[in-house]
């Protein structure tokens, strides 16, 4: 079991940054794979970022390439999402996730943080 905490979202103007954090407690954090799923009002749960156990791999959605990072810090048990260049389609509610595989389905993601809402103004 692990319990993921997500914080650092707000209002930013278009072309603006934010970064998320989510942090974890419970198992080990090391033992998961984390990520970022999104999702906007009226739309469904899409997959954002996800990371290797140890930061060995990453996985971005195209819509966020070079402008998204996803990073992890295992001494800390947090994930963090960095985002730059932000535009207003990027408006929506940030889930972290955490489990044994990575996947682009958000089905198979166990455990869920409470999200936090991240909105760009044009």
């Amino acid at each position: 079991q692990v319990q993921l905490v997500d914080s650092g979202g707000g209002l930013v103007q278009a072309g603006g940054s934010l970064r998320l954090s989510c942090a974890t407690s419970g198992r080990t954090f090391s033992t998961y794979f984390m990520g970022w799923f999104r999702q906007a009002p009226g739309k469904e749960r899409d997959f954002v970022a996800a990371i290797g156990r140890i930061g060995e791999s990453t996985y971005y959605a195209d819509s966020v390439k070079g402008r998204f990072t996803i990073s992890r810090d295992n001494g800390k048990n947090t994930v963090y999402l960095q985002m730059n260049s932000l535009k207003s389609e990027d408006t929506a509610v940030y889930y972290c996730v955490a489990d044994d595989s990575m996947s682009y389905r958000s089905r198979s993601w166990h455990y869920w943080g409470q999200g936090t809402q991240v909105t760009v103004s044009s």
